[in-house]
């Protein structure tokens, strides 16, 4: 649908007014939430997600894109729910109690709602119990853990470490991020996965839904 193609397109380009007025020209012309989201919205963001994995578009574009996608988002979210539109999945993500960094964090529940799940950001400096209760309060099948300073790392550790001591370990999967982590470190300490951009996390993350 072109209007729909419009609004993907115009979405990539950042411009959150042009967003905002075909997102509400489609909810006049009586299309449905989910179709003006997966068709306008989440085609947008998947397009930018690819372009930046391929350096065709950086940081900056990525947040401007952003911004017009929750200038869509929040003229749709009244239908959504009227409508009871389903995301794919509830993620759960954070940066670890000790660590106060969260531009890293920030730009993976962006990318992560932009594909279309729902994500509890918990902020920083969050502790590990703070973590499970989320994701058993919300039914989130994944913990997205961020960390920048090697002396917070081991607190991604003490989350796996109470998913096991409640008997979660199976239901609940704990993916890890940041520049001193790597995929040998989330081994390690009993983590599914590393991701090392917000890119990555949205792959597995749709893997682990699938």
């Amino acid at each position: 649908m072109k209007q729909l193609e419009e609004l993907s397109l115009h979405l990539q380009r950042g411009d959150s007014r042009a967003v905002a007025d075909l997102t509400r020209q489609a909810i006049d012309e009586g299309l449905t939430a989910q179709t003006i989201l997966d068709e306008g919205l989440i085609a947008g963001m998947t397009i930018i997600g690819k372009r930046f994995k391929a350096h065709e578009v950086f940081l900056p574009d990525v947040l401007l894109a952003a911004k017009a996608m929750y200038a869509g988002l929040d003229l749709l979210e009244p239908l959504m729910i009227e409508e009871g539109v389903t995301t794919r999945g509830k993620v759960v993500i954070g940066t670890v109690q000790g660590d106060l960094h969260d531009i890293g964090k920030n730009l993976v529940g962006i990318m992560l709602k932009g594909a279309g799940f729902e994500v509890i950001d918990l902020g920083h400096d969050v502790a590990p119990e703070t973590f499970v209760d989320a994701a058993q309060r919300e039914g989130a099948r994944v913990i997205g853990l961020s960390a920048l300073l090697t002396t917070t790392m081991p607190m991604m550790r003490n989350v796996v470490e109470v998913l096991e001591e409640r008997g979660l370990e199976s239901e609940i999967k704990v993916i890890v991020g940041g520049a001193p982590l790597s995929h040998a470190y989330a081994a390690e300490i009993g983590a599914a996965a590393y991701c090392f951009d917000g890119i990555s996390a949205v792959e597995t993350v749709t893997k682990f839904f699938e």
